[in-house]
């Protein structure tokens, strides 16, 4: 790196530096512009970087807790990177130690809890409020054409939405394990689509069992083919879940992904009756 600001590298969602999601983190961004946030992702190359800055007026938090924070992938800046806030959160708690945290994001005001479990630091982030939405019939086949997956592929019991919990994510379901470890997608075909409908990424799902299952994210529209650890798809898929009544209103999931890119990551995603966030959870490493 060029730039006089630190740029710090750790990954999410696996406390093996070799697995989960990479993410640059700069816990000092002051005097950095946008230009200056993008190239330094775009050097990095991670699909996601994070940028902290003082926290807007009237955040609230305790001082010197609550931040703002601006997500770059090597193309554009994205409203909210799960993976990124828990990479940040951990990169925190190491230099200002365990507790709560707040992050002013494009999407919304994201707490974070950074906890220590035997030794290793686990930071839990709760979305903003989710919802779904339907998509065409027409921008489906797009997606499937672009994915080049046949219509029969799909798992009928997770049924093609639209889903935020800070961020658009068209949640596919893959009917075997098969189909999601084979991804070969036409890649500005599908960007195009995901641009159009202003999505982050496309989260293909398979269903181990009730509360397991295994995601794949592509992620053109960052610069990447795939994304390894994807924690906004993951509160949003969630929210998905639950408002399909596919889980209990209460519940803890477990979503496996990066096993088929060769950096397996875990995430623990928690619903809880009456409260429509949803909290998505992992560990997290310093990448030397």
């Amino acid at each position: 790196m060029t730039t006089k600001h630190e740029v710090l590298r750790y990954t999410a969602f696996s406390g093996d530096p070799e697995g989960g999601n990479p993410a640059g983190v700069v816990l000092d961004a002051a005097g950095l512009d946008d230009a200056g946030m993008l190239a330094i992702a775009a050097e990095l190359g991670y699909s996601e970087s994070a940028f902290l800055t003082a926290p807007p007026e009237g955040l609230g938090g305790e001082p010197g807790r609550a931040f703002t924070i601006r997500y770059f992938s090597p193309k554009a800046e994205v409203p909210f990177c799960g993976h990124a806030t828990v990479a940040t959160a951990i990169a925190l708690g190491e230099r200002i130690g365990t507790g709560d945290l707040l992050f002013a994001t494009r999407a919304g005001a994201v707490p974070v809890t950074v906890s220590d479990e035997g030794g290793a630091l686990r930071a839990t982030l709760t979305t903003v409020e989710p919802h779904s939405e339907d998509i065409a019939d027409a921008d489906l086949a797009e997606a499937l054409a672009a994915l080049d997956w046949p219509v029969a592929d799909l798992e009928p019991a997770l049924a093609p939405r639209i889903a935020f919990a800070g961020a658009r994510h068209l949640v596919l379901g893959a009917a075997t394990r098969e189909r999601l470890a084979d991804l070969a997608y036409d890649f500005d075909r599908l960007a195009a689509l995901m641009r159009r409908l202003d999505l982050t990424t496309v989260q293909l799902v398979w269903r181990e069992s009730e509360t397991v299952f295994h995601v794949r994210d592509p992620f053109p529209v960052g610069g990447v083919v795939e994304d390894p650890a994807t924690g906004a798809a993951a509160g949003a898929f969630g929210a998905y879940a639950r408002e399909l009544g596919l889980v209990p209103e209460s519940a803890v999931l477990t979503l496996h992904q990066g096993q088929d890119m060769g950096r397996s990551g875990t995430l623990t995603v928690e619903l809880r009756a009456g409260d429509e966030r949803v909290r998505v959870s992992g560990t997290g490493t310093r990448i030397r």
